[in-house]
């Protein structure tokens, strides 16, 4: 079985542009087991999940691939996801507000 999960954390690796090996020293484990995972060979542990998110400043959903449809979304956080994507110059603003550290 292959998992998909790898080909997120290399799309993203590379999107920052660091080295498997940098990934790897940045969650302190092998270069190896981050090149297990981009090949789909294993996955990472539930527990690394955060730090790999934190190292490559992406959201759980966007690694795990998981969307969001508008029914799982009462119609007003549907109204705010829709005004915080067109609001650019307030998403820092709101960020902070909600107390979540985006680099």
């Amino acid at each position: 079985m292959k998992y998909e999960i790898g080909n997120r954390i290399r799309k993203y690796r590379e999107e920052l542009g660091i080295s498997q090996k940098q990934l790897a020293e940045q969650l302190g484990v092998s270069n190896g087991r981050v090149s297990n995972w981009e090949q789909g060979i294993n996955r990472p542990d539930a527990d690394m999940l955060a730090e790999i998110c934190y190292a490559l400043k992406v959201s759980p959903s966007s690694l795990l691939g998981v969307k969001l449809s508008k029914e799982e979304l009462s119609d007003t956080e549907w109204k705010i996801i829709q005004a915080y994507r067109e609001k650019k110059e307030l998403q820092k603003a709101v960020n902070i507000l909600l107390g979540i550290s985006i680099e």
